[in-house]
């Protein structure tokens, strides 16, 4: 079941569901992408109305921030985990060693990559992992991109882990979707996260909806404007929203 926030199609499950799920259609190499959302997707869909295609065409759609999981309690009552990436991520790369699944994390730089291994080789020792795909930054060749679709198919993955960013990865799943047999999932900012390249929020600051305020206090140069426009524009619509319902 899904229920529409704004402009977006939101899964609702509790955590462990979207957990079983996912590692199901890893372990059957179903070709699938999930969309982890938060307020940046939710304003760029709401924008984009090709993009809004793209997210409500996914498979799953996790509510990532807890601003997400808030609006659906507003606008329907319904309380909805927060399914994180930076909770999700860890918790499948532990799933996928225990049930032998392969893996391919596709994106990021080749740095985070790295850091990637070897976080996985100390956590997760028995972890599969059959590729770490650091492409261009550039839009692919549709060679390049045939190249990369076979190398994560012959891989025999189950889990492809995507870190291109928003929208840049949604997109590409979108289109990958029958081409790779593969579980896909875009985890976005959860990978450098993870392997302790950024920090995470305190717990107090993630339960009360301020993680990210912890992320501008990180970055301001870069989130200020963007989180300034989002975070308001937000706001603004649910309670829009809700006046009108």
């Amino acid at each position: 079941m899904k229920k529409r926030l704004i402009s977006i199609d939101i899964s609702i499950k509790p955590y462990q569901r979207f957990m079983k799920d996912l590692a199901v259609a890893a372990q059957n190499r179903v070709s699938s992408y999930t969309c982890v959302a938060n307020v940046h997707m939710l304003i760029e869909a709401y924008k984009n109305k090709d993009f809004a295609a793209v997210v409500n065409n996914a498979d799953m759609v996790t509510p990532d921030g807890m601003p997400l999981a808030k609006g659906l309690n507003i606008l329907y009552g319904i309380e909805q985990d927060r399914v994180a990436g930076m909770d999700l991520l860890p918790d499948l790369l532990k799933e996928a060693e225990s049930n032998g699944v392969k893996i391919v994390f596709y994106g990021g730089t080749q740095l985070t990559l790295d850091k990637a291994k070897e976080f996985c080789e100390q956590n997760y020792p028995n972890l599969d992992i059959v590729g770490l795909i650091s492409p261009p930054f550039r839009e692919l060749s549709e060679e390049e991109e045939e190249d990369y679709t076979q190398l994560i198919n012959e891989s025999g993955a189950g889990f492809v882990f995507v870190a291109l960013g928003c929208p840049k990865q949604e997109k590409w799943m979108a289109s990958m979707r029958g081409r790779i047999n593969a579980c896909m999932i875009g985890i976005g900012g959860a990978l450098p996260v993870m392997v302790g390249m950024q920090k995470r929020a305190p717990k107090l600051m993630q339960r009360f909806s301020l993680e990210w305020l912890f992320r501008l206090s990180q970055e301001p140069r870069r989130l200020f404007k963007r989180y300034a426009y989002t975070n308001s524009l937000f706001i603004y619509l649910i309670v829009k929203e809700k006046f009108k319902r």
